[in-house]
């Protein structure tokens, strides 16, 4: 018994394989495997990162659009038109009001859809000229159940919705400048910015809304730019030969103020050069009197010390003196014998009475 299973396992094996190289059980098959994966993709709607979906049921319960809001990943709806899924972006859109050709969908290795309407803004200067003014609006879709209800699917919300608003607000707010003040950057930012407001208070309800409002470039007609170029020419002339005037004026009184620096520098030299003579005539004058002042003490004291000298020759010294002075004459001499008694003796205290015994 357990022989015969084997044997009949091995069997079924065999016709196993067979029937899986068979042609037609290959195509069957294949054919379902083509039929699981077209139900699977139709049933299944993939939401990138940047985009929104938003579910509408046509044939159901509960039909109509749906309040949820779909982000990124694959999500089911039933096919064959029962239900749809509505995909908007959710990044930073662009509507160019330009002279280029229109684009709309994703720029390559950009995640922005760029639209451009084909023609500038057309306005009116509030002193009666026209200007074309390229202007580049960044906006988003805040809210993708708004946008769908109250504007419409795909891309209505630049046909239906940005475009019709933005080229009347541009002109509501850029149209109050006049035609030298569209040259002002400031006052041109001040009047996107309000521009930015107005679409802002227009869009919010159906869902847009408006980062940024950018005026590009902008051009008048070849005569009213050539009449534009000549004022502001002129202008800068007038301008030009004011700030020479000013510079000349500025050097003038520059050169006024070195030439009066210079003279100062003189006469305060002059007067270093004074005081210093004075103070050299100070000091030669002082330097005569201490020294006459010094000779005359000197002198003083010389003619004290002459009359010291003739008061002590006046004076009971003088016979010293005098033998003092005899001794210097008689120095040298060995001997000398001298009377001084009788008719022929000498005083020798008499100095001509010795001179004569000597010579």
């Amino acid at each position: 018994m357990l022989k015969f299973n084997l044997m009949s396992e091995k069997k079924s094996k065999k016709i196993s394989i067979r029937s899986l190289k068979n042609p037609s059980v290959l195509a069957g098959i294949a054919a379902f495997l083509f039929i699981v994966v077209s139900l699977s993709a139709s049933f299944l709607v993939k939401i990138n990162p940047n985009e929104y979906g938003i579910k509408q049921i046509n044939i159901g319960i509960n039909p109509g659009i749906q309040d949820d809001i779909y982000t990124a990943g694959l999500h089911f709806i039933m096919p064959f038109g029962f239900e749809k899924m509505h995909i908007f972006p959710r990044d930073i859109q662009v509507l160019d009001l330009n002279s280029e050709s229109r684009v709309i969908g994703e720029k390559k290795n950009q995640s922005r859809s760029v639209y451009t309407t084909g023609k500038p803004a057309h306005i009116q200067t509030s002193d009666g000229f026209f200007v074309d003014v390229d202007v580049s609006i960044l906006y988003k879709i805040q809210n993708p159940l708004l946008v769908l209800k109250t504007i419409g699917p795909g891309n209505l919300f630049i046909y239906d919705g940005i475009e019709p608003k933005s080229e009347p607000v541009l002109k509501d707010t850029l149209g109050t400048l006049t035609t030298e003040e569209f040259y002002n950057p400031h006052l041109r930012v001040e009047k996107m910015l309000l521009a930015k407001e107005k679409l802002n208070e227009e869009l919010t309800s159906k869902g847009l809304i408006v980062d940024q409002v950018l005026v590009r470039y902008f051009r008048y007609s070849d005569e009213i730019q050539r009449n534009i170029e000549e004022k502001k020419l002129k202008d800068q002339l007038v301008f030009k030969n004011i700030a020479e005037s000013k510079a000349a004026t500025e050097e003038a009184l520059l050169n006024k103020t070195i030439e009066e620096g210079e003279a100062q520098v003189k006469i305060e030299l002059e007067k270093g050069l004074s005081y210093v003579t004075i103070k050299n005539a100070d000091k030669d004058l002082y330097v005569r009197k201490k020294k006459a002042a010094a000779n005359l003490l000197v002198k003083n004291a010389e003619a004290k010390q002459a009359k010291l000298q003739n008061q002590a020759l006046i004076g009971k010294g003088a016979s010293n003196m005098v033998g003092l002075k005899m001794a210097e004459v008689l120095d040298g001499l060995e001997v000398i014998f001298i009377s001084t008694n009788g008719k022929d003796g000498i005083n020798p205290l008499n100095l001509n009475q010795v001179l004569k015994v000597i010579e």
